[in-house]
């Protein structure tokens, strides 16, 4: 004999902060007391069973995805230290996604889900690239080929920034139908690309910097 319950939790609550309260204040509670004998099998399905899988694949397939990504850049520069300069900065503009959708939530309710989970455009790997260019065409100073491809790239990675938030302004900050469920998932590809433009063009210049002095002694030796 089996009895199926069907919840269906408020809009203004995430479905993983649904499902954890289900599963701690109500079943939990249930067993606490006593109300649930022990022969009692409780199984949550539904979308609390499709969110526990996605959530349980992307535990496990994002840290692959890194180590590919990682190993895929290796290949690319030839060097162990260029591609941990530029997953350096990734994270960074993941945060930078993460506090967007923060201040969102001081003006319009918007709970962070897994449709929510945002990407950062790779602006580092033109700053990288152009400055081995730089330094293979025989620039003696790491600080002027750095310069000199900040001031290259400068252009097109604002470009991809001032597309992407004029592209992205309509969904996050005019309501509409359907805008409740993306919501989230734009304001972090909105404030991503623009959080990690910034960290492109202050912080990834002084990493590769260090890096390329730090190269020049060894290499003299």
């Amino acid at each position: 004999r089996t009895v199926t319950l069907n919840i269906i939790a408020p809009r203004s609550i995430p479905l993983e902060t649904a499902v954890q309260r289900v599963r701690n204040d109500v079943i939990g509670a249930l067993q606490r007391d006593g109300a649930l004998p022990q022969g009692v099998v409780v199984d949550i399905s539904g979308a609390a069973d499709q969110l526990e899988a996605t959530r349980n694949a992307l535990s496990g397939n994002f840290l692959v995805a890194v180590v590919l990504c990682y190993l895929l850049l290796v290949a690319i520069f030839t060097h162990w230290g260029y591609p941990f300069v530029i997953l350096t900065v990734v994270p960074l503009g993941i945060a930078g996604g993460i506090a967007g959708l923060a201040a969102l939530n001081l003006i319009v309710r918007q709970p962070f889900d897994m449709i929510s989970m945002g990407t950062v455009v790779n602006n580092p790997i033109l700053i990288v690239d152009r400055t081995l260019q730089n330094v293979r065409s025989g620039m003696a100073s790491a600080q002027a080929a750095v310069t000199e491809a900040v001031d290259a790239r400068l252009r097109p990675i604002m470009m991809s920034m001032i597309t992407t938030v004029f592209g992205l302004s309509p969904l996050v900050f005019l309501p509409g139908a359907g805008t409740e469920l993306y919501r989230g998932v734009g304001v972090i590809v909105l404030s991503g690309p623009v959080f990690s433009a910034l960290l492109t063009v202050t912080l990834l210049p002084v990493l590769l910097t260090t890096l390329l002095q730090f190269r020049r002694p060894r290499d003299a030796h």
